[in-house]
């Protein structure tokens, strides 16, 4: 074979590779090439984020007010009896348990300590209808501050003072 008929037998064969590689190229673009987008349906997606959403939340700042339910309130009212089933030294101090025990035993935020007759001094001078509203409405005071309701919008404004009269009763 001479060198002539070999370069011939080279270049063809370099071309029908180029050829196949081309159509190789061809038939996988139009085999696989086409990008479809999966649009997933809005219940999917809806499902998806139920799946993966936060077991729980954290707060920081005023509580988020709670939408009461006759469940909640069926809960609630098993949690702390009515004025009439109990004393209202003893649904005061069942709230003060339940609620206020949070900030009220350790003093958190510039809370009173249930019992400092010093602390509580200057805030009884102020009236019970004072107590009671800054206790309800919330109050920002030099000492601290107080969120409303104690941060439990599920209380009724009468729990609230029985628990305000409870703990000003230890103070006296």
């Amino acid at each position: 074979m001479t060198d002539r008929a070999f370069l011939k037998s080279f270049a063809g064969l370099l071309v029908a590779l180029v050829a196949l590689t081309v159509v190789i190229f061809i038939v996988a673009q139009i085999i696989g090439g086409k990008t479809t987008k999966t649009v997933e349906s809005t219940a999917d997606t809806k499902a998806v984020a139920e799946r993966i959403k936060p077991v729980g939340e954290l707060t920081v700042g005023t509580a988020p007010v709670a939408k009461t339910t006759t469940a909640s309130n069926a809960v609630m009212d098993a949690i702390i009896p009515s004025a009439n089933a109990a004393g209202a030294e003893d649904k005061g101090k069942k709230i003060y348990d339940a609620t206020c025990m949070a900030c009220h035993a350790a003093g958190v935020a510039g809370a009173p300590k249930l019992g400092d007759k010093a602390a509580w001094a200057a805030r009884i001078a102020q009236g019970a209808d004072t107590l009671h509203t800054h206790a309800i409405k919330g109050f920002q005071g030099k000492a601290g501050m107080m969120p409303p309701k104690g941060g439990n919008m599920g209380l009724k404004d009468d729990d609230v003072k029985a628990a305000v009269d409870y703990m000003v009763s230890q103070a006296k």
